[in-house]
């Protein structure tokens, strides 16, 4: 086809559904016709993508038809009603979608953290090859574990934290793809706790980490179970796409599970608030502990009740249809 012809032979249609697209009122018979060009530049534009997708021609028509069909079904919602939506509908549901796979991820964090506290805890020639003599052991579990939390004044402390912590959630959600980005960040992570926990337990203090450990990390670390499930999710999206390409599935689902990282954004900042301004306070352990499982308590609250009747009203996390775009090539 070509493209130079078809502009000279139809491109008064396209200029006048530009036209009609931005005028500010249309009268019955200019909306009228607004349809009707609506239909035919649809007609056109697949046309042109069939020969042309990627061409000049094809975005301007893209534009002009993605304009006159906000005409057609009303103005956008105002910013406070989109956010609304997505602190009640679409987070929630995002969340509850990975509600199992969260919990499957906290299962394998457990055993794998608590294999390696038994051994270290259990083992003296394992714990000092990891901390070395005794008093390097003692310097641990006396000042250095205890202070990290408290060396730094509590609102830089609580900023370094949310940002490192959201950027591992990020980067759970992002490169979950690959299949091996989320066991290795899991292992890792229960890694370092398991050694941690296990100095304490060799030093007769597993309570004091416990202390120390669960008013932030309750919520912390489901924080990157949830970011690691939504991870892992896209990746099966690639492995069994059902009826799908999987090119398809893997963007259906991080469209729709990417929600999940912009969601831990804000559950983290909570969490980093309380490892900066609970954790080394002077409350009573109790209290503190306490403070850490209502707010994980909190999270439950939301993704179960909000997430599952937005989920079971059919919302998945995902953009509409308008929002999302084209899911196949228009021919």
């Amino acid at each position: 086809m070509d493209i130079d012809a078809f502009l000279a032979v139809n491109g008064s249609k396209w200029s006048r559904l530009a036209y009609l697209a931005h005028k500010r009122r249309l009268s019955g018979a200019e909306a009228d016709e607004l349809l009707r060009l609506y239909q035919a530049v649809s007609a056109h534009l697949s046309l042109i993508r069939s020969v042309a997708p990627e061409s000049a021609v094809s975005a301007s028509l893209s534009a002009a038809l993605a304009q006159a069909r906000t005409r057609f079904t009303g103005a956008r919602s105002n910013f406070m009603e989109d956010l609304a939506r997505f602190f009640v509908i679409t987070l929630p549901a995002a969340f509850y979608r990975v509600r199992w796979l969260t919990l499957w991820c906290g299962a394998f964090f457990l055993i794998v953290g608590g294999a390696y506290a038994l051994w270290i805890g259990t083992s003296a020639e394992a714990l000092r090859a990891v901390y070395g003599s005794d008093e390097d052991i003692r310097q641990y579990v006396d000042g250095n574990f205890i202070d990290y939390y408290s060396e730094n004044p509590a609102a830089s402390f609580a900023g370094a934290v949310w940002t490192n912590n959201a950027w591992i959630s990020a980067q759970a959600v992002a490169f979950g793809v690959t299949g091996f980005w989320v066991p290795m960040i899991l292992f890792l992570n229960a890694q370092n706790v398991g050694v941690a926990a296990g100095v304490f337990a060799a030093s007769g203090k597993l309570d004091v980490f416990f202390s120390y450990i669960l008013p932030h990390g309750l919520m912390e670390l489901t924080a990157v179970f949830i970011a690691c499930a939504a991870g892992l999710k896209i990746f099966w999206a690639m492995v069994q796409p059902g009826p799908r390409t999987r090119l398809q599935a893997v963007a259906d689902e991080g469209r729709s599970l990417v929600t999940v990282a912009l969601g831990l954004v804000l559950v983290l900042l909570v969490s980093g608030v309380v490892e900066a301004f609970v954790t080394p306070s002077a409350l009573p352990v109790w209290a503190k502990i306490t403070i850490g499982a209502l707010v994980l308590a909190g999270y439950w609250v939301y993704a179960l009740v909000l997430g599952g009747r937005a989920f079971r009203a059919g919302h998945s996390g995902d953009l509409d249809a308008n929002d999302a775009g084209y899911r196949g090539i228009a021919a």
